[in-house]
């Protein structure tokens, strides 16, 4: 490392909005406020035994198989990369690096507006686009890509990044 790099600094940790946790509380609380409702309500003791496994295999199929999947996904922005992670048991890892340049991209639909959330894409040129769902401050995450990107965007990807973007039916002189 030279003597003028900069190290690399987290920026931003993220996960997708929390409100995609709402129903499975939803639901939890419901399960275990019938559990509790019908508990010993029923003639035989392997009745009540059955309500009460079938609440704990709802609870942890609604509950939480949807809590440990929004913990398996997280995106972490540095001032050098972005850093997608997904996945519990089998997880994988993505790195863009802002030198290499992107077009970042808002989508909002839906209730993603009313809470300021939004899928955040960034396209690559490369493959499809790499998408960050349903990120809070869905346009202060673009504002600070765009920041990061120009910061260490070098000359080479300035010339690439402005190669891809020139229209199609453009003629250039060679040399130019």
């Amino acid at each position: 490392m030279s003597a003028d790099a900069q190290p690399e600094v987290v920026v931003a940790r993220l996960r997708s909005h929390a409100r995609a946790l709402f129903l499975p509380s939803v639901v939890l609380i419901a399960d275990v406020g019938a559990v509790s409702y019908f508990a010993d309500s029923f003639p035989e003791p392997w009745q009540n035994w059955a309500l009460l496994g079938a609440g704990v295999v709802v609870g942890i199929l609604f509950f939480v198989l949807p809590l440990l999947g929004w913990l398996g996904r997280n995106y972490t922005i540095t001032t050098r990369r972005i850093v997608l992670r997904q996945g519990l048991l089998v997880r994988t890892r993505q790195e863009l690096l802002h030198s290499r340049g992107y077009d970042v991209t808002v989508r909002k639909a839906g209730l993603q507006l009313v809470f300021g959330s939004g899928d955040v894409l960034i396209n690559t040129g490369l493959e499809r686009p790499v998408m960050l769902r349903d990120v809070p401050g869905a346009d202060l995450v673009q504002d600070a890509l765009h920041d990061l990107m120009e910061r260490s965007l070098n000359p080479i990807a300035a010339q690439r990044q402005r190669e891809q973007t020139r229209p199609p039916d453009e003629t250039t002189a060679w040399g130019r």
